[in-house]
């Protein structure tokens, strides 16, 4: 019975649960109301591919660059104990070297005047730099995350806008569109693929090399990593310049997905959500431990939400109120009060049926 116990609470108590209950609850609402809500097809688009639609797809594609920087995010706040507020400006000024590097002076060129590699190279290289800049500013100064990053929050947008001279320059070529739409050939979206080469390369780092340790050491007691021989200032500015690569990353998604940029619009309000999907993932936005496969699996929800209430009618301007109210829920019950809670619950339950049980013995 004690092993009954204890299994259930950790259960109960798992980061998992929580990002595994909204995705539930969410899919269970549109199997109810909206069984259709699942349906998967086939269509040609108007490129004259095959390619699948439906709203399973869309969730899958759409959160892809949120994936991204959810994994950065998670980094971030269990080795800093706070959040990079600047990855919609950072996507903004990454995707507006790479667009630069690929038209030149020109604003709408016929032809690419680089290589699409170079200029992904060159957003990532820029991404970096900022990200390191972060680093900065919150390994050696000590500067709290978010008031840190607050500063290319800021002036992100603006620096995006000097870049391209204020122009909103265009890629004529099909080509740079195949990694945020389709590649011929392929029925699933590339940025799909993209996310996953992404979570695999974090597990990968995270399973042969001592980051996530070191990154958890850091976050639970600076003082006691640098007692056993770690350095606390190099693995948070570590953190940071990560961060700026799947800032890069995800960039690069998005200015493929239309082959252009809008400076002011792109990417907005996309760190709250990257924000939201490490909570939901059961991580503590206070740093320390935390689980990387919870965060994916609250981007995944959050676009789950979204699709879900596009699905039911509510409108663009009601969105953001009817998504808020719903997160405030998950986050509250994904709290270790509410946790403790059940799993106490839960325990007494089944004490009473296991008892119960022995009687009818």
């Amino acid at each position: 019975m004690i092993n009954e116990k204890l299994s259930f609470q950790k259960i109960i108590t798992s980061n998992l649960v929580i990002p595994f209950f909204g995705l539930f609850l969410i899919f269970f609402f549109n199997l109810v109301t909206n069984p259709g809500f699942f349906r998967v097809a086939t269509t040609v688009n108007n490129v004259g591919n095959t390619v699948l639609t439906g709203n399973l797809i869309s969730i899958l594609d759409n959160a892809s660059e949120l994936v991204i920087l959810a994994l950065g995010m998670t980094l971030v706040t269990a080795a800093s104990g706070g959040q990079d507020i600047s990855v919609g400006a950072g996507i903004a000024i990454a995707g507006g070297v790479m667009l630069r590097v690929l038209c030149g002076s020109q604003v709408a060129p016929e032809l690419m005047q680089a290589p699409i590699i170079v200029a992904f190279l060159a957003g990532c290289v820029v991404a970096m730099i900022f990200g390191a800049f972060n680093g900065t500013l919150v390994s050696v100064f000590k500067i709290q995350p978010m008031v840190a990053t607050l500063i290319l929050y800021t002036a992100g947008r603006y620096i995006a806008y000097w870049i391209n001279g204020g122009k909103l320059p265009i890629v004529s070529e099909p080509r740079f569109k195949y990694f945020g739409g389709f590649i011929p050939g392929l029925p699933v979206p590339t940025p799909v693929f993209i996310a996953i080469a992404c979570m695999i390369i974090m597990a990968l780092a995270l399973k042969f090399t001592n980051l996530g340790l070191y990154t958890q050491v850091v976050g639970i007691n600076v003082k006691s990593a640098r007692l056993n021989g770690l350095n606390p200032v190099f693995i948070k500015f570590l953190t940071y310049v990560i961060m700026g690569l799947c800032v890069a990353v995800a960039a690069f998604i998005k200015v493929s997905r239309n082959a252009t940029i809008n400076h002011s619009t792109i990417a907005v309000d996309i760190e709250m959500d990257a924000i939201l999907a490490v909570a939901i993932g059961g991580n503590a936005l206070g740093g320390g431990k935390f689980n990387v496969a919870g965060s994916v699996i609250g981007a995944y929800t959050i676009q789950a939400l979204i699709v879900t209430l596009y699905a039911a009618g509510v409108s663009s301007d009601s969105l953001v109120a009817f998504k808020a109210i719903v997160i405030v829920v998950i986050v509250v019950v994904s709290s270790p009060v509410v946790k403790n809670m059940f799993g106490k619950m839960g325990s007494k339950t089944m004490a009473k049926f296991s008892t119960a049980a022995r009687e009818d013995m």
